[in-house]
Order: structure tokens, then C-alpha cells, then sequence
């Protein structure tokens, strides 16, 4: 602490007319601004009214306050904008009820590795000051309770002295690595009260968050033998395009390696027409001798066949592969909830930050090489070996993109090869669903900022688009969301923030009219038990009435189109929509697609 540095309300602690100018809440205020958040995403409560007084008022809007409609999806915004650009944003949501509403944000935050500052309230504790009712119901007595198995770290300052310090150990938490949401409680006693003495902030100019966790250097030197003597190592990366050096991080191993790599999607961390690139492909564990993981936890789903039905895995990978794993290990991993996957059992574990890691093992390689002919050789032909089955894989997907071509509903791969068509050109951003995977199989992601990673799941996706969205505003980029229609009749409501705030994106709903997801697992079972299949839409459909989402959209201040069913009338509608983008409006084109798996 920097004792001379003190919050802008010491400088009006005089009371004027009996009533005082500089209030507790006033603090958290000072803190918000001081630790940089460009914007705070919020439903509003009077739990926190007097914080939201200190942020007017005491702040003068700055940062600015973005009301949402729900306080999952202003969770879900602060989701998205961490995704594309490593900050948080801070999110506040009303006592006990808003955070049971902002719930699942949090939770998928958290098993992405989202930073998130939420912020609540509630109270006041001291039963004395509380109105009837309305106080009671809203107070909980430890309401980090809520989130506490699914956020990095939580807490409620018992007074104004605990509040400062507190509020730097949150930020600090949230934002080493692994990150992750973190969740701040306030007393609205506490923020409603008078500020009666000076109160220190942290000095400018001390350290906000830790440095990254560096590898042994013995573990990346053994680490480094195994990959060159290997003589077909794939290379499985989750979160290393996490970092912003990660994308380009990955193709100097690659390269160096001469090594497929197999992307698992839930950030980009490989180019989508680099040689090397093998996602989606099965046949490229067929000869595989070591499997490195790269802060990668979802290792068993690309490594093998999944039987849905039986529950069952088959490896695709032979008997005597190797695995190597360089990451966080189980650092930060919920007590609660299981979604840090299989333990992986491996020749090697490295622990480490793969944003340090990568560029040293890339270097131990690049001079094991370098004198080795007969490696460099080897290495050298095996990149050729890659580079003809990603042509292969890229070539089979092109043509598989013509079946149904003309098909009314539109197939989804048609629907993709339409809005590359207009976009190509663009600097372009994708915002979660890839299109069910065709913009990944026909697209080229050739920058790293060209999408944040992968859809997480209904009832996510148009709140974390609508961050993406936000991350690019002002960047003259084009930010397109594949919006599926079972996502947005979740949160349609996000739909007015983006206009509301002036967040202008590309809409294209992939509106099949169901739940397909879980109705083409209704059709599995039915086929498993001889029950008829035509029945596997009851509970699933969305039709009898279907939503006119372009209706909804206009209703929302959006420019919109649609339902679109021929394939034929969607590149004119796309040209439309695209201008009224680039002019700063949200547009909405709905087309209707086909039940694709």
C-alpha cells in the first residue's frame, strides 16, 4: 500500500448542509476505475444503490455501466470479452437473487477460464437496519456460498478496512493463471455509510498479479528428447491461443517439429490451412507414438471414438503410445464439479504456463535439430507426410459442403459457404458456434483473433456474442455470430443491449426449429429400443408456433430479415445486413436450416 495514495472522495470529506460528501461505497468506486475495467455489465438492485450512486456520481459513469436484461447474460457478456481479449470486465448483480439468476454465467466462466469481477451485495447484516421483508428474504449469511465451488475465490469484507485489500487479492486471484471468475460481497450497510476516515488504495505502481509459472528446465529438456525421437508426435492444445502470442506460439512448434497438430477448439489455437493442421481428423492417431497435451484437459474426445448409446471409448490411438503433458496439471480444479475431465495417465508431466513453455521447448528442439541431418530429415518428410493428408481432410470436407446444396430447409454447410462468400474479404471475427464446424472445415482462420473458441452449450451463446461483439466495437472488424434458435429463445432479451448500447454485429440464426442436439439423442435411443423415431420430437420441437426471430430482432431496435428457406435468397440478404453493420446497427438474418447431427 502507498499510504499518499488515497481515493478522490478524501478530497470532499467535509459534510455539506449535515450531509456527508464521501460515502464507503465510494471506495469500491475508486477501486473499479483504478484497476482499469473498461466497462461494468449489470442488472439493476437496490442492495448495491449505493454503490451505483458512488459510480455515477463519485465516478461520472466512468467506467460505464451497461444495463443487461438478465444478470446471466451480463455474466455471459464479460464471458465473451475476456475470450477475445484477456480482460475482464466487472459485472455487479442484486444480493442473494441476482446471484442465483447470474449462476450458470458463472459456472461456464469458470470452466472456460473466463476472468470475471462479480460484484454483489447484500444485507445489511446488522439486522437492525434491515426493512421488512425485502432485506430478510434478500440476505444470505455467507452468500459466496451460491458460487463458491465454481469461482476461484471469494469474499465479504466485514468493514470498510477490509474492503481495499480484499479487493487487490480478488483481482490478483482472478487473474493469474489459471484464470477464472472471482466473486466480491458488499453489505449495503457498509457501502450506504458515511466515509469517516482516510481510506490508502494501492499504490499505481505496484503489481497487480503474479508472472506466469515457468517450466523446470531439466522437465523441458527431457521434455524435448521425447518429442524428437518420437516419430509420429501429435500435438493437442486447449487454451494456448489463451495468450496472445499462443497462435503464433503454436505454429513455431509445429513447425519445428514437423508435428499434426489437433486442436480441440475451445480457443483457436492453430491455423485452419496451415499444413499441419489436423483437427477433426481421426486417422491421424493411427501411427502416433506420443500424444503431448498443451494445457489441454479435453485429451479423451478427440483421442477417441465416442458410442454415445453404450457409453462406451474406443482408443484411436495404438497400444504403447506415449503422453506427455505440459500445463497446469490440477492446479484450480472445482471440489464440486468434475469438468477437469479423466486424469491422464503420462510418461511426463510438466508443469508449467505453456506461454513460457512453447517458446523454450520450440528453441531446445530448434537446436537438437539444427546439427542433426538425418533428424531434420526425418522431421522434414513427416511434415510432408502431415501436409498431404491436411490437403486430403480440407479437400473431402469441400465436397462433403455440396451435398444437399440446393435443399430446402438450407444445410447448414451451404449456409456457411454463403456467408464466407460475403465475409471473405472483411477483417473479419466469429463469435462462437462455428457453424456446427463447416466455418472450421471451410473457412480460413488465419489471424487469431478470428474467433475466441468454441460454442459452450444453449443458453450461452447470443450473451457471449454480444461480448465479442463489444471487444471489437471501433475496430472496423466484422463480427459475425452463427446464433443457434434454441440459444437465443433463452436470452433473447440480449438482443436490445446490443442495440441499446450501440454494439453493431452480424446475426445469422441456424434456426432448425428444435432442440436437435437432444432430439437426435432421442432418435438414438429410439433405434436402441425399437421405439418409433417420428416420436422423438415430442419435447423437443420448436415450431406450432415458430418464433419469427426477425420480428423479435426489429421489435429490439435491430435491422432484420426473414425466415429465409431458399438458399438462393440468402447472399442478397446477407449484403443488406452487412451495410447496415458497417453503419453501426445490429442486423439479424434468419434462416431456416435443416435437423443436422
Amino acid at each position: 500500500m502507498d499510504n499518499k495514495v488515497t481515493n478522490a472522495a478524501l478530497d470532499q470529506a467535509a459534510k455539506k448542509d449535515g450531509v456527508p460528501s464521501a460515502w464507503q461505497s465510494d471506495i469500491i468506486a475508486d477501486l473499479i476505475k483504478q484497476y482499469g475495467f473498461p466497462f461494468i455489465t449489470l442488472n439493476p438492485g437496490a442492495s448495491y444503490r449505493g454503490l451505483h450512486d458512488s459510480l455515477v456520481n463519485h465516478n461520472g459513469n466512468n467506467p460505464p455501466m451497461l444495463v443487461c436484461q438478465h444478470e446471466k447474460i451480463a455474466v455471459q457478456i464479460a464471458h465473451g470479452y475476456a475470450k477475445a481479449t484477456g480482460e475482464p470486465l466487472a459485472v455487479i448483480v442484486h444480493n442473494v437473487v441476482g446471484l442465483l439468476h447470474s449462476t450458470m454465467g458463472v459456472y461456464y466462466a469458470y470452466t472456460d477460464r473466463a476472468p470475471v469481477f462479480l460484484i454483489g451485495a447484500t444485507g445489511p447484516m446488522d439486522e437492525g437496519k434491515r426493512r421488512p421483508r425485502v432485506d430478510w428474504a434478500h440476505t444470505a449469511n455467507v452468500q459466496g456460498n451460491q458460487v463458491r465451488d465454481y469461482v476461484k475465490w471469494d469474499y465479504q469484507p466485514g468493514g470498510i478496512d477490509g474492503v481495499v485489500d480484499s479487493f487487490a487479492r480478488a483481482y490478483s486471484i482472478m487473474m493469474t493463471e489459471p484464470r477464472g471468475p472471482i466473486y466480491m460481497c458488499y453489505d449495503a450497510a457498509l457501502q450506504e455509510a458515511p466515509l469517516e476516515a482516510p481510506i490508502a488504495l494501492p499504490s499505481p505502481k505496484s503489481a497487480k498479479v503474479p508472472s506466469r509459472i515457468a517450466p523446470d528446465p531439466k522437465a523441458l529438456e527431457e521434455a524435448a528428447d521425447r518429442l524428437v525421437s518420437a516419430e509420429w508426435p501429435v500435438l493437442l492444445p486447449q487454451f494456448v491461443g489463451r495468450d496472445k502470442n499462443g497462435y503464433s506460439d503454436m505454429v513455431g512448434l509445429a513447425e519445428a517439429l514437423g508435428a499434426p497438430v489437433v486442436d480441440t477448439q475451445w480457443r483457436l489455437n492453430f491455423p485452419t490451412e496451415h499444413p499441419l493442421d489436423m483437427r477433426m481428423n481421426k486417422d491421424v492417431f493411427k501411427q502416433a507414438d506420443l500424444i503431448t497435451l498443451l494445457d489441454c484437459r479435453d485429451w479423451e474426445r478427440p483421442t477417441h471414438v465416442n458410442d454415445r448409446i453404450n457409453r462406451t471409448l474406443k482408443p484411436l490411438f495404438p497400444k504403447g503410445c506415449d503422453w506427455l503433458d505440459i500445463g497446469f496439471a490440477d492446479i484450480e480444479i472445482s471440489k464440486w464439479a468434475t469438468d477437469y475431465q479423466r486424469f491422464p495417465e503420462t510418461a511426463q508431466k510438466v508443469l508449467a504456463d505453456t506461454a513460457l513453455a512453447i517458446p523454450s521447448l520450440t528453441t531446445l528442439i530448434k537446436d537438437r535439430v539444427k546439427d542433426n541431418g538425418a533428424l531434420a530429415k526425418r522431421i522434414a518428410e513427416r511434415a510432408a507426410a502431415v501436409g498431404e493428408m491436411h490437403k486430403a481432410q480440407r479437400a473431402k470436407w469441400r465436397e462433403e459442403s455440396r451435398d444437399g446444396w440446393d435443399s430446402k430447409p438450407v444445410s447448414l454447410a451451404r449456409l456457411a459457404c454463403e456467408v464466407w462468400d460475403k465475409i471473405q474479404h472483411e477483417d473479419w471475427v466469429l463469435t462462437t458456434n462455428a457453424f456446427e464446424d463447416w466455418a472450421l472445415k471451410l473457412w480460413d482462420f488465419d489471424k487469431p483473433y478470428r474467433w475466441p473458441g468454441k460454442a459452450l452449450g444453449t443458453g450461452t451463446q447470443i450473451g457471449m456474442a454480444t461480448g465479442i461483439a463489444l471487444a471489437h466495437k471501433g475496430t472496423g472488424r466484422l463480427v459475425v455470430d452463427c446464433q443457434t434458435d434454441g440459444d437465443l429463445m433463452f436470452d433473447v432479451g440480449a438482443l436490445w443491449f446490443a442495440a441499446k448500447h450501440k454494439v453493431p454485429f452480424l446475426c445469422v440464426m441456424h434456426n432448425n426449429r428444435a432442440y436437435y442436439n437432444d432430439w437426435e439423442h432421442q432418435i438414438t435411443v429410439a433405434r436402441q429400443r425399437g421405439t418409433p423415431e417420428e416420436r422423438a420430437y415430442i419435447g423437443m420441437d420448436l415450431f406450432d408456433p415458430a418464433p419469427d426471430f426477425a420480428t423479435l430482432a426489429r421489435g429490439l431496435g435491430w435491422y432484420a430479415e426473414g425466415p429465409i428457406e431458399d438458399a438462393e435468397d440468402i447472399g442478397a440478404a446477407l449484403e443488406r445486413a452487412i451495410a447496415k453493420v458497417k453503419s453501426g446497427v445490429p442486423a439479424l438474418i434468419d434462416v431456416v436450416t435443416q435437423h443436422e447431427g
